[in-house]
């Protein structure tokens, strides 16, 4: 078998971890991963530790799916309190800094109160010095700011902490990933290779270009008891070929969630990259075989779990020629750089784009558009939606905008003009503030305060006055989450009663009264423009 060419199967899940625990790229940025370490990990164990049955019993509740609960059914304690007690003791720098982060921002609001920050430099802890500046606002309100490129080049930054658990998947149902960590078991491999590794690269271009079992074997550096499993993740049968797209006009292919394909015989583009693994059953839906050999772009929307999904962008790094990303405002832990977060996990050519900053592309252009809404009125300049022209028809990926304010819109219009296409998010319920953010906030906040704030997208009135500034002829809404294979990052049930649905629903009713093509998207979906 040694010469025999061997293809990576379309049903191998792979999931990105960072010291057992499902990555996301607020693990990936020093600052961030110090405080989920501190403020979630290590807590979520204790809790388990201390008591499973009732992690157990929290999760028989679909109301409690996605919460602070390790799903291992109650079992597997004593594997629990050893990744804790390793991770307290191995991890206890970014728990020194997750506390010293809470005690510098006590300072601030303790002693700064608008008259010159540098006397305060010297009650900067130790290990925060060279690390942070201390800033006012306009209004001397004073924060912290990370050096986040300093940050990366220090012991806080540690890829060796990166792994990758390769394992078969034959169904949609994945158990929520991000409240519990990964624990060795029969059917995985895992792969202890930091994700920037040739290795990573070479495993996953293995689903369309194969390789000798000894020569990825040992480019992986895996352990010789792993091998007899990891064979069985291979396979001697290549993918179908692959032909990109050659026809007229735009074509459009939905893969699920927020993740389009915009094709023209010149460029392709995949937008927020979430993608379903090829297996038999389910759901009719596009899978990695579905996308062609190179991806000229993909853009990134915002930082969220579910529209920067690492699972999916680590599998395409070998395709992909160029990430957009929004600019990053610099230095608060509530906004890590996605740019940074790429570049050190692998991704050589990554651009910022700015609020109405335009890149050309092969028939066509990329524009930056701003969005508000969504990260629970928190100051977080990563986030753009995109305006993007193709042979003369333009399309509008707003995310998950929350149309708080119209007049951003008819600014917008004024700008760029009637829009040919729209696609748009919800989820006009949205978790609370403390679901994505919570681990960074060094100050309690009240149940109240939390459940105002909330990571919402726009309802029906919202959603309608964005169609009706820019004439839309096309409208169609994302999933917001009900695809199956979504279930492992969102944990959204909705029913036919739930407030995005009906909000959807009556959008598309409106669109259609007017005469304008409109549908909520779900699975699968190819249109041509």
């Amino acid at each position: 078998m040694g010469t025999s060419q061997l293809y990576l199967r379309q049903n191998v899940k792979a999931e990105p971890l960072f010291n057992q625990w499902y990555a996301w790229p607020q693990l990936i940025s020093p600052a961030t991963a110090a405080m989920h370490i501190a403020n979630s990990h290590l807590k979520i164990m204790r809790s388990y530790v201390a008591a499973p049955q009732v992690h157990t019993a929290m999760l028989k509740n679909p109301a409690m799916l996605g919460g602070p609960f390790i799903d291992h059914g109650g079992e597997r304690v004593d594997e629990i309190r050893a990744l804790m007690e390793k991770t307290a003791r191995a991890q206890a720098h970014m728990v020194r800094f997750a506390e010293s982060v809470k005690a510098l921002d006590d300072t601030l609001r303790n002693e700064a109160h608008g008259n010159t920050l540098e006397p305060l430099y010297e009650k900067v802890p130790d290990n925060l010095k060279g690390y942070v500046e201390l800033v006012y606002d306009l209004n001397n309100n004073p924060s912290i700011r990370f050096i986040e490129g300093l940050l990366y080049q220090s012991n806080y930054y540690d890829p060796s902490l990166q792994s990758v658990s390769l394992s078969l998947v034959e169904r949609d149902d994945r158990p929520f990933a991000l409240s519990t960590p990964r624990l060795p078991d029969a059917a995985s491999v895992q792969i202890n290779q930091p994700f920037n590794q040739e290795g990573m690269k070479a495993l996953f271009a293995m689903r369309h270009e194969p390789q000798p079992f000894e020569y990825i074997t040992e480019l992986l550096g895996m352990q010789p008891r792993d091998e007899q499993l990891f064979m069985s993740f291979l396979t001697q049968q290549g993918p179908p070929p692959r032909e990109r797209y050659s026809g007229g006009g735009v074509r459009v292919r939905y893969f699920g969630h927020a993740c389009l394909l915009l094709e023209t015989a010149d460029v392709s583009l995949l937008t927020d990259p979430v993608l379903s693994y090829g297996y038999e059953g389910g759901i009719v839906r596009f899978t990695y075989a579905d996308l062609p050999e190179v991806i000229d772009y993909v853009l990134i929307t915002h930082g969220h779990q579910d529209h920067i999904m690492l699972e999916s962008l680590l599998q395409l790094r070998h395709r992909v020629r160029e990430v957009i990303v929004p600019r990053n405002r610099g230095g608060s832990l509530q906004d890590p750089s996605l740019k940074m977060a790429l570049r050190n996990i692998g991704f050589e050519r990554v651009v910022e784009l700015d609020e109405m900053e335009t890149v050309s592309v092969p028939s066509g252009s990329i524009t930056g558009l701003p969005f508000l809404g969504e990260h629970a009125d928190l100051n977080v300049g990563s986030k753009l939606a995109y305006r993007v022209v193709l042979n003369a028809k333009s399309f509008l990926m707003a995310a998950d905008s929350n149309n708080v304010e119209p007049q951003l819109y008819k600014q917008l219009f004024n700008a760029l003009g009637d829009l040919d296409v729209l696609f748009i998010g919800m989820e006009c319920d949205g978790a609370p503030l403390s679901w994505v953010y919570g681990p960074l906030l060094t100050k309690a906040i009240d149940r109240k305060m939390d459940q105002s704030r909330r990571l919402s997208g726009s309802d029906y009135e919202k959603a309608v006055a964005i169609v009706d500034q820019f004439n839309c002829k096309h409208v169609y809404v994302y999933a917001m989450g009900q695809e199956p294979w979504l279930n492992y990052v969102m944990c959204i049930k909705y029913s036919d009663d739930s407030n995005p649905i009906v909000a959807s629903n009556k959008l598309i009713e409106e669109c259609r009264r007017r005469g304008i093509v409109s549908e909520r998207l779900f699975g699968q979906k190819e249109m041509i423009f």
